[in-house]
């Protein structure tokens, strides 16, 4: 049984930044075949040199990715997606700026092979505020920033120091479950924005997740032990640790390989359609300086089972 496709939703008001970031991500993917599924092409300006061929509502891309057009009916277009031949390793879902993205999170678990991995929202620094406070779009743009597992304040640099802690702060009561990102250009590692990727052995500290100019660390822990993971996951994803993102594979209480994944604050648990580990294996990302190593090595002997 194949595992389930990883997808990620990226939301957030208009102007934000949305499109901006679908492209680096596509231009950073490394070697990820990735789908995306935007509402129009015309709202995603693809490099001419990357399409290979266009099929209808479909555009070939080099690296085995592909862009699909689903309009208005995006069921439609995952089943397309899911019907191709080698299947995308990732699938990025450009929302609507008017739209809601947990209203198309909750689509996804009628379509068996997909899960969510991460539910990202953009926004842009500068207008934030105001849009939030606006009479006609006020709620929606407050909602969107609500429903975030990671929040990607955009457009930083054209604010002051002053404005943009001002600006943390009040995120911090309108969207408390969010982890906060500052970018620049919508640029952000994708090791961040699309999952850690496959569980590597060995225990590291302090090993780089992006370029010098993001500031970002990873820390990879083994163990022998199986785990409490229902434990583990509320300590992990608890605000004082401040981890962005964890992935880890382990046995359970009863034995039993599991999975467990971490964005922002929300964690999810699930059988393992790998092959039970000889090691338990975890990693988790945080920004530099915010990751505490030592707190995590305690988290994983408090929940050993």
């Amino acid at each position: 049984m194949e595992p389930p496709i990883p997808v990620t939703l990226i939301g957030g008001y208009l102007g934000a930044g949305k499109t901006t970031l679908v492209n680096h991500l596509l231009r950073e993917r490394g070697q990820r075949r990735i789908a995306v599924l935007v509402n129009d092409f015309g709202e995603l300006p693809i490099d001419d040199a990357l399409i290979e061929s266009r099929d209808g509502p479909l555009l070939q891309l080099a690296g085995g990715c592909v862009c699909c057009s689903f309009g208005s009916d995006l069921m439609a277009a995952l089943q397309q997606i899911l019907a191709l031949q080698p299947t995308p390793q990732h699938i990025l879902i450009e929302t609507s700026g008017v739209a809601l993205p947990a209203a198309v999170a909750r689509m996804l678990v009628l379509l068996p092979g997909l899960e969510l991995d991460a539910l990202l929202v953009l926004a842009d620094a500068e207008t934030l505020r105001r849009h939030a406070a606006d009479r006609y779009v006020g709620e929606l743009v407050r909602e969107q920033l609500q429903q975030a597992d990671l929040l990607l304040l955009n457009k930083t640099d054209l604010m002051a120091e002053a404005d943009l802690s001002a600006l943390r702060e009040w995120l911090g009561s309108t969207a408390p479950q969010a982890r906060v990102l500052s970018c620049r250009q919508a640029r952000l590692p994708p090791e961040l924005l699309l999952g850690i990727g496959p569980v590597q052995s060995g225990s590291r500290r302090g090993a780089a997740v992006a370029d010098a100019g993001v500031l970002f660390e990873s820390l990879s822990l083994e163990f022998e032990h199986g785990v409490d993971m229902a434990a583990l996951a509320a300590l992990l994803s608890a605000p004082p640790l401040r981890l962005l993102r964890a992935k880890g594979l382990m046995r359970d209480r009863d034995g039993r390989t599991r999975s467990l994944q971490l964005v922002g604050a929300r964690t999810t648990l699930a059988p393992s359609t790998h092959a039970g580990p000889q090691q338990g294996r975890l990693v988790c990302i945080a920004l530099r300086g915010e990751l505490q190593a030592e707190r995590l090595r305690a988290a994983l002997v408090a929940c050993a089972a």
